[in-house]
């Protein structure tokens, strides 16, 4: 009876300790199969990830899945990794966020005008006609001191006449001179020269017809009458322009006009004259913006005594200029617009990679003002931004690929 009790308490411990071993290595696989299966939290976009969705599906911003976010994982916005070779392959560039004076350069098209304060309108100042005139066609090249015309004015007349007059007037045998000094303003009053008034005190004799004098050399840019004609006190005969300095009218976008101000260095660049550059300063800002071409003009001073500009001839303008203030600022290339926001691509170090929202500033055409989502010293992605992006939906899809059970063949 003691043997048969013996064997029967040996089968239940056997049966215990199966059991138990039973049961711990049922546990062990379910720790290990709850180990392997990974919770997620919930799905983003990688370059929008403020913004959570509770099922996957098609991005809203970008042309992409939704990347799933892990309970196990550091951050919900950890970014992404991505391992040096790959790196090297993608030919990612890494900029560094400066705290500096901020660069000011931009191209702009330009077109040549003549200088107006060089622009001189020859006119009669007394009623008469034109006897002669010297020059027949716009576009004929005209010297300082030239005659350009010959006006008979009977009013003239009259006026050289007194000065004969009050010139043979003596008193104790000399000419009244305050009265002489009338006579010549009257006739300077009328457009002649100190010269031209000499000659008639010289010759004693009156003058029927006086020749206007150009007051600049240049060229005729107008002719308003011909030989003959009459002309009244008021009337322009022709307009002359002085070609040794002209001006660069020059169109910057409204995006960079807040920088654009009067010394600002400018180079000029013509298609004509290869090789050349001409170099000059902003010498006014217009105040209008063009509601058109939403554009800024502004006036550049270039010198021209060897005639190589006409006007109407178009200008490649490069604008450039620093501002000593010191303004954060990051390569324009580095920004990424969706159209709501402005995104960078932060380098955090070890291949980790990070996309940030920025507000932005200014745009110099180089670089671009950061006023908010950066500081300092920080590392962005300049060039690659997208080749990331690539790289991460590429991963994202060889994990899920990974998880997913395997499809049976038949």
């Amino acid at each position: 009876m003691n043997k048969q009790k013996a064997l029967a308490v040996s089968a239940a411990l056997a049966v215990i300790i199966g059991g138990a071993a039973w049961v711990a290595q049922h546990k062990s696989i379910s720790s290990s199969q709850a180990k392997n299966e990974r919770k997620v939290l919930y799905w983003h976009d990688p370059m929008v990830p403020g913004t959570h969705f509770d099922k996957p599906g098609k991005s809203p911003f970008m042309d992409m899945d939704l990347v799933p976010v892990y309970a196990d994982e550091q951050a919900a916005d950890a970014g992404v990794t991505i391992d040096s070779r790959t790196l090297q392959n993608l030919g990612v560039r890494i900029a560094k966020v400066s705290l500096g004076p901020f660069p000011f350069r931009t191209e702009a098209v330009g077109i040549v005008k003549a200088n107006e304060s060089r622009v001189q309108v020859v006119q009669s100042r007394q009623p008469g006609w034109v006897e002669n005139l010297m020059v027949h066609a716009v576009g004929d090249p005209v010297r300082r001191g030239q005659a350009l015309a010959e006006i008979y004015s009977p009013d003239i007349v009259a006026a050289e006449e007194e000065l004969l007059l009050a010139k043979r007037m003596q008193t104790d045998g000399k000419p009244d001179e305050a009265v002489l000094a009338a006579a010549r303003g009257r006739l300077q009053v009328f457009g002649l020269s100190s010269q031209q008034i000499g000659q008639i005190e010289a010759s004693g004799k009156v003058q029927r017809v006086v020749a206007l004098q150009a007051q600049l050399s240049g060229v005729v840019s107008e002719i308003d009458v011909r030989s003959g004609a009459a002309v009244a006190a008021d009337a322009p005969l022709m307009t002359l322009t002085d070609l040794g300095s002209v001006w660069v009218i020059c169109e910057v976008p409204e995006t960079q006009s807040a920088l654009l101000k009067p010394g600002m260095d400018a180079d000029v660049r013509f298609a004509a004259l290869p090789g050349r550059t001409f170099r000059g300063k902003v010498d006014y800002v217009y105040p209008d913006l063009d509601a058109a071409s939403r554009t800024l003009k502004a006036r550049i001073v270039l010198d021209n005594t060897d005639g190589a500009l006409h006007p109407d001839m178009l200008a490649t303008v490069i604008l450039h200029g620093t501002e000593n203030a010191n303004v954060l600022t990051i390569p324009s290339e580095a920004v990424i617009a969706t159209g709501k926001r402005n995104l960078v691509i932060l380098a955090e170090g070890g291949g980790h990679f990070m996309p940030v929202d920025v507000v932005t500033g200014r745009d110099s055409g180089e670089r671009v003002e950061v006023l908010q989502g950066l500081q300092d010293g920080q590392q962005v992605v300049a060039s690659g931004q997208f080749l990331i992006d690539s790289e991460s939906s590429l991963k994202t899809m060889l994990n899920r690929l990974d998880q997913a059970p395997l499809s049976k063949t038949k």
